[in-house]
């Protein structure tokens, strides 16, 4: 605007008489309409073939912008989808890995109680066999004693004697004798 005053000063400075200046400023009446038509020609041309095809570049390309926008929208939603199903088959994955863990020391733990349990069955087994054979060779000690302690008291009371002891009498010293050994066992 300062531009414009300056020029409108200077004009009416450097013509002599009044508004001289001013018309060296301002063009013709005449150029002035046929510009005024000009631009109004243009001016219509614009609005009935420029504007509605801008207009239309404008639309068409919000839409694919919109679409566009859609289209990442979609993507999201499907990405996020697919990010949650991930999530829960892990989740699943994980809690059958656990029952697995879980189903393997159970039956480990299970497998070494009957494996223990095994065990000392056959060794109250081995245990039984071991005692029942230590009572039966203790019997037959027992029974060997007896008659190497029958034959050597025998063999001992009729040194003593001097005499032939009868077998009733034998027999009967005998078990005499095994009961007192027995009795101080």
């Amino acid at each position: 605007m300062p531009l414009m005053s300056s020029l409108i000063v200077f004009a009416t400075e450097a013509g002599g008489e009044e508004g001289a200046g001013l018309r060296l400023v301002l063009p013709e009446t005449a150029e002035l309409v046929w510009g005024l038509i000009g631009f109004l020609l243009l001016l219509v041309v614009m609005v009935k073939k420029v504007f509605p095809a801008m207009n239309r570049m404008l639309e068409d390309r919000q839409a694919q912008i919109q679409g566009k926008l859609e289209e990442a929208e979609r993507a999201r939603t499907e990405a996020e989808n697919t990010r949650r199903q991930y999530a829960e088959q892990l989740a699943e994955a994980r809690g059958e890995a656990s029952g697995i863990v879980d189903d393997a020391k159970a039956s480990a733990e299970r497998l070494r109680g009957e494996i223990v349990a095994r065990a000392e069955e056959e060794a109250a087994q081995i245990l039984a066999r071991a005692r029942e054979d230590a009572s039966a060779e203790r019997g037959r000690l027992v029974q060997d004693l007896r008659g190497q302690v029958a034959v050597l008291s025998v063999e001992l009371a009729s040194k003593i004697v001097q005499k032939e002891l009868d077998p009733a009498q034998h027999r009967a010293l005998v078990d005499q004798y095994i009961n007192e050994l027995s009795g101080l066992n």
